[in-house]
């Protein structure tokens, strides 16, 4: 590929400052005919997230401010698929302007909503840990503006995750939000050794949780 990655995107993402000089990006590019690409992507695209943050490559959500033509033709996306969200990769500058420390601060600065907020159905003291690990994880999971789609039905051996809000804003789905939050559900629950199978729902449900087995310590 002769054209620079910077080119994918549209300089300001969002509050968080700007893409430079990224020698790499992945475009997170979906089967458009799917009635659930949207959260299939999000949930792919956070596992691919999480592990260039586990081997320390830089990488963030971009949704709403990189071209999609430009990133389709890039990734050789075919006719019936659509790139719904793109990240840079590389390693960050340790020289960091002073206005990118100020930008960055502040979309540090985002508050999270409180489970008792997203969540209903079982009481919070009647949460198994398995609950209560994987939804503080879906809690601090990212989305667009930090706008926290997601809401949280909890039943004593599942967790249904449902769209909030109605509207978009930046034209970017909610569903794909929700669908990060459920790789974050779901770590949380293989940390606390359960083992667990996702089914997809239709609108404004995305997909529940349902409890397979508990994994044996060894």
């Amino acid at each position: 590929m002769t054209e620079s990655p910077d080119s994918v995107f549209k300089g300001l993402v969002g509050p968080y400052g700007k893409v430079k000089d990224a020698p790499a990006f992945v475009a997170f590019i979906g089967n458009a005919d799917s009635p659930n690409v949207h959260e299939e992507v999000g949930y792919m695209g956070e596992g691919i997230i999480l592990e260039a943050t586990a081997l320390q490559l830089a990488s963030c959500w971009v949704g709403g401010f990189f071209k999609p033509g430009v990133a389709a033709r890039l990734a050789g996306a075919q006719s019936n698929e659509s790139v719904l969200a793109v990240t840079p990769v590389g390693y960050a500058r340790r020289d960091e302007s002073f206005e990118e420390r100020l930008m960055t601060g502040f979309g540090r600065t985002h508050k999270r909503h409180p489970l008792s907020y997203l969540s209903k159905g079982l009481s919070q003291d009647e949460w198994p840990e398995w609950v209560r690990v994987s939804l503080e994880a879906a809690r601090l999971a990212p989305s667009a503006v930090n706008r926290q789609p997601w809401s949280f039905d909890v039943e004593p051996d599942s967790i249904t995750v449902s769209v909030r809000t109605t509207g978009s804003e930046f034209g970017i789905s909610k569903r794909l939000d929700c669908g990060i939050a459920m790789l974050h559900i779901e770590l949380g629950a293989l940390n606390c050794s359960i083992r667990a199978d996702w089914r997809l729902l239709e609108n404004p449900q995305i997909a529940r949780l349902i409890i397979q087995k508990q994994i044996a310590h060894m």
